[in-house]
């Protein structure tokens, strides 16, 4: 397991475990998709490895702004 996920720093880092476990899924699939790690040595690490790193170092985090709310269509 992950040390870093036992300590309660990255959980407030992004506002609890709930926006974490989001953050990190929403990080993962991006990475699968092809994305680029925003870290610099990830030889050997797994991808839950990199975004936890990336979380870490503040190369991500979570959006908090609310949508804009669709405008209807004009008619």
């Amino acid at each position: 397991m992950i040390e870093d996920l036992k300590n309660n720093v990255i959980v407030n880092k992004v506002g609890g475990r709930f926006k974490l476990s989001a953050l990190i899924q929403k990080r993962m699939v991006e990475l699968t998709q092809g994305a680029r790690p925003l870290i610099e040595n990830t030889e050997g690490k797994t991808m839950m490895e990199i975004v936890v790193e990336e979380i870490k170092l503040d190369k991500i985090e979570i959006d908090t702004s609310k949508p804009e709310p669709e405008k209807p269509p004009a008619l």
